[in-house]
């Protein structure tokens, strides 16, 4: 079955994204030690039996709670700078009294990546310590079936009341007696959303009917996200905070007189944010939080104040467990805080000590085969003989030093032993799903060797290639390869101690996958031995191709393969923008020499063919005078024709010399904008620099400007219709933004929100829309009525057009000059280098697909996920809506390739007269070259799975990968669809 080279590329992306979703599925499993919590709640283990007959201790019950009512108040977003900085000191000054002089044990919380609100919540109410998986499911959180404090609190008969981010109600559906869930996924509101929790408290406060309150804000994460940390909005939301946290305190303590129990209130953060506002990375900004206990119950600080100690967030779950008199959940890895509990007597603290050891060690015997062998678990059975040596001393009434000093031993030994353990832990329960990983593995890699090998005639004039369906010689391998795979699925998924996802699902789908994985190694094989048995390539398109490898394709090559090579380091990763700034300036220095080589060496054999020429003439009149005729008008002729060709070629020669060098400026421009990566992502660029609030008068003024120049580079194309729907779009794009204070008008005379935008980018959406379907009514006209390239050419010209109005709507104004450099960078390239060197579909496609990827980074996106405006997801929206902000957060995230590539689209179907197989050629290099770094990163990520920095570096950089797959495959799809012509001149 002969298929035309894009359909056949878009055919095998699709396969691909299957293996990747496999892979990723196993890559990033859910947790696979999750106890039902049916079976949760155990017998608590006894006090270590002291050595010796006839002595025995009688405490085997859960200790007594050490406090009666328990309020955490979560900020969201909160960093350690907030409360212990100068911020603090300025804008929360009853928080800074308590932590410097009042009852309070202050401690900075590291929370681990990925540094989103689901998770984070996971962590520190179950102790343990969820995957990057939890960043998709945070956008639709489903109940948490594990064991945790909030269901061992309601099983315990306590009274729970939450108000705040609904992400907990989802968590904990059905477990408290009150609750007012506000959603956390509209940014734009910081003012509302935090009044929801408010306004409960005064009533809350004044009842005793409820043991644990929980309130979660989240008006410091939307300020973030809409403006940074920097940003003037923080101050007052921080100054709302400290009255909120003063009234619940000085509440908590009017109501201690009449109770036996001190109450206790905890202030902590999910997560922190970045330099830009955002936050699910692993900087220092990002993952350190206050925590802070408050309760009567402990000493006044005194003395100088020291450095909060560093604490992991999953302590929260055992120490409040302990605190609330409840066991310690089953999956937490979390160490109880000594602080807390060192007001009580030796003996509660060694029992304490021996329920968290206990519950670790039954958690690392439920993860780890050999876990006798574990140094934690050594340690731990040492402390808990010591223990045992303790108890017996203390039941034989011996209260001398030697009691005071065993028992400070023990102590320390079982700190020791906690901290062992946690960390054994923390490497143990996250489990790699090895099956799924290797069958997607397996997928992948197929995919990018059938695309390999087709590469010749893919490529080739006709632009096809024969997929061998039912060759006899490979039939009887079909059937045999199913049968060994479907064996080996039998025998892995029966004798699998952990649970697999690739073995849970249907057995139709498994082998509908083997079949899959059987078929493409057959269709290898065939090709590889066609290859052999005629190793002469296809000829070429001889009017688009040249027979050697010129400089410009040796660096491509190089370029993709070194690039592809580069990801297995941490530091290559972290500052992927650096090769892809480095790779298209090395590609404008080539460019600009082979413009010299056009134009010059075309310039010398012009020279001589003119040479040659005007000699004839010459000759031509000495033999006109010798026989008097006279041709006065035949130099004048030429010497006009000559100097009219001159003047172009020469205008043109010195327009193509200087893109090149023009393009480096517009990218040098560019890279000042927005610091990215990690290495450098803290200084001040220009970027930061406009968006204070002091230079918003500039701000404006370049937001304006940009506009300006994006609709003169577009309508250029556009109909009548669509250049008035552009305009109206453009003026409106600036309106939303100064509706929401980004921006100001010149007769605008103060700062003050005008609306929410909500109006103008609805208005904004109208002309997106329209714009769009009229270039899908004009392909539809070249695709069904006539094949009309002219018309199709003006369609592609038309959506592409609607999706940079759309882009200019989402981006950020700063973000504004990254669009117009955009267009300007494809506008030079397309009249001073692609059509007069004539370059080849191949590598025109090459040249899109790496300014894509600069201009991703460009827009001040990383391969960390604290890069991702979630704020464009929500922009016109009132609430939140699931599947338009999912699809506005992706465009807006990867608006820099998908316009690189619809704008190779639309060249490309301009240049079908000159070659009838340039789209087909185009889809194609696209998919192989979005397939070798996919392919060759999940070969790296699976053998660098141990690495340290995986979770931090290797894991966000996977899922950008991953989605930037299934993006890919999206656009072949809509190369394939406009390619539909050419399928019919070949029919006809």
């Amino acid at each position: 079955m002969r298929l035309r080279s894009g359909v056949f590329a878009a055919g095998c992306l699709l396969v691909q994204a299957l293996g990747v979703g496999l892979f990723l599925r196993g890559f990033f499993p859910v947790p696979v030690r999750s106890l039902p919590r049916r079976e949760a709640r155990g017998v608590p283990p006894a006090e270590p039996p002291p050595p010796g007959p006839g002595v025995t201790s009688n405490w085997t019950k859960i200790p007594s709670p050490l406090f009666k009512k328990a309020v955490i108040v979560l900020i969201d977003a909160l960093r350690d700078d907030f409360v212990f900085g100068s911020k603090g000191k300025q804008f929360m000054p009853y928080t800074t009294q308590l932590v410097e002089k009042g009852t309070c044990h202050s401690f900075i919380a590291e929370a681990k990546p990925p540094t989103v609100t689901m998770p984070r919540i996971k962590a520190l109410m179950t102790g343990s310590i969820p995957g990057f998986i939890d960043i998709i499911m945070n956008l639709n959180s489903p109940a948490l079936l594990e064991d945790n404090l909030i269901w061992q609190a309601k099983t315990a008969g306590k009274r729970i009341i939450f108000y705040g981010d609904d992400t907990w109600v989802k968590l904990f559906p059905k477990h408290f007696v009150e609750y007012d869930g506000t959603t956390s996924f509209f940014v734009s509101d910081y003012t509302e959303v935090d009044d929801n929790v408010t306004r409960h408290l005064d009533s809350v406060l004044k009842r005793e009917d409820w043991d644990i309150l929980i309130l979660h804000y989240l008006g410091l994460d939307h300020i973030g996200h809409l403006t940074g940390p920097n940003s003037p909005l923080v101050e007052p939301k921080l100054y709302e905070m400290d009255n909120i946290l003063k009234k619940i305190h000085t509440s908590l303590l009017s109501k201690e007189e009449e109770s036996s129990l001190p109450n206790l209130l905890i202030v902590c953060g999910d997560h922190g944010m970045s330099e830009t506002g955002s936050h699910g990375g692993s900087s220092e900004e990002e993952v350190h939080t206050p925590l802070l206990f408050i309760s009567s119950a402990f000493e006044k600080r005194n003395g100088p104040l020291k450095q909060p100690e560093l604490v992991q967030q999953t302590d929260l779950a055992a120490t409040l467990a302990i605190g609330l008199g409840l066991p310690i959940s089953r999956n937490s890895v979390g160490n109880i805080i000594l602080s807390v509990i060192e007001g009580k007597t030796m003996r509660e603290q060694l029992r304490f000590l021996h329920l968290n050891g206990f519950q670790l060690s039954r958690l690392l015997q439920d993860n780890m085969p050999t876990y006798e062998k574990d140094p934690g678990f050594e340690h731990f059975k040492i402390a808990e003989k010591s223990h045992g040596n303790w108890i017996k001393l203390y039941l034989e009434g011996n209260n001398s030093e030697v009691l005071l000093n065993l028992g400070k031993k023990v102590l320390k030994q079982y700190l020791e032993a906690l901290k062992i353990l946690s960390s054994s832990l923390s490497k143990q329960v996250a489990q790699y799903d090895m099956y799924s990983m290797m069958v997607g593995t397996v997928i992948v890699l197929e995919v990018l060797l059938l695309l390999l090998l087709s590469m010749p005639k893919a490529l080739s004039s006709r632009a096809e290639f024969e997929v061998p369906l039912s060759p006899p010689q490979f039939s009887l391998l079909f059937y045999l390869m199913c049968l060994m795979l479907c064996a080996v699925h039998v025998i892995v998924c029966t004798s699998a101690e952990n649970l697999c996802y690739f073995c849970s699902i249907s057995w139709l789908m498994a082998v509908g996958v083997m079949m899959l994985i059987s078929a493409l190694m057959c269709v290898i094989l065939s090709a590889f031995g066609k290859m052999l048995e005629n190793p002469k390539l296809p000829a070429k398109n001889p009017a688009v191709s040249n027979s050697s490898w010129s400089e410009l394709d040796v660096l491509m090559l190089a370029g993709t393969v070194g690039h592809a090579v580069s990801l297995g380091a941490s530091s290559f990763v972290e500052e992927e923008h650096q090769t892809w700034y480095f790779l298209i300036n090395t590609l404008c220095l080539a460019l600009c020499q082979e413009i010299c080589r056009h134009y010059f060496l075309v310039k010398e054999c012009d020279l001589q063919l003119s040479t040659a020429v005007k000699q004839n003439f010459e000759d031509i009149e000495e033999t006109a005078q010798c026989r008097n005729v006279d041709i006065p008008s035949c130099d004048s002729k030429l010497g006009k024709i000559t100097s009219s060709g001159e003047f172009l070629k020469g205008s043109e020669k010195w327009m193509g010399l200087a893109s090149p060098w023009i393009i480096l400026i517009c990218c040098r421009l560019l890279r000042s904008l927005n610091q990215t990566g990690v290495q450098w992502a803290h200084r001040p660029d220009f970027g930061h620099w406009l968006t204070s609030s002091e230079h918003k008068a500039v701000l404006s003024l370049l937001a304006a400007i940009s506009l300006l120049m994006i609709f003169i580079l577009v309508q250029r194309r556009c109909s009548l219709v669509s250049k008035i729907a552009m305009a109206l779009g453009l003026l409106g794009v600036y309106s939303y933004r100064a509706a929401i204070g980004n921006v100001v008008f010149p007769w605008q005379q103060d700062s003050k929100d005008i609306s929410k935008g909500i109006i103008e980018a609805r208005f904004v959406y109208v002309f997106v829309l329209g714009i769009i379907f009229t270039g899908t009514k004009d392909l539809l006209k070249s695709q069904v009525i006539s094949a009309d390239c002219k018309s199709k050419s003006i369609g592609l010209w038309e959506v592409y057009s609607g999706l940079v109005l759309l882009a200019a709507l989402l981006f950020r104004p700063h973000n504004l000059p990254v669009l117009v450099f955009c267009l300007l960078i494809q506008m030079i390239m397309t009249r001073c280098i692609w059509k007069p060197l004539k370059f080849d579909a191949a590598q025109i496609t090459i040249m899109h697909y790496w300014f894509g990827q600069a201009f991703f980074y460009f827009q001040g996106n990383s391969n960390s996920i604290a890069s991702v405006d979630i704020s464009a997801g929500f922009v016109g929206l009132d609430n939140y809506v699931e599947i338009p902000a999912i699809f506005l957060t992706g465009f807006a995230t990867y608006a820099g390739p998908l316009l690189w590539a619809i704008h190779l689209l639309c060249y490309l179907s301009s240049e079908v007269s000159r070659n009838s197989a340039a789209m087909g050629h185009g889809c194609f290099c696209y998919a192989l070259i979005c397939s070798v770094p996919v392919t060759v990163y999940i070969i790296l990520v699976t053998g660098l799975r141990y690495h340290l920095f995986i979770w931090s570096v290797f894991s966000p950089k996977l899922l950008y990968e991953g989605v930037r797959v299934f993006v890919t495959a999206a656009v072949c799809l809509f190369f394939t669809a406009m390619d539909q012509n050419r399928s019919q001149k070949i029919h006809d």
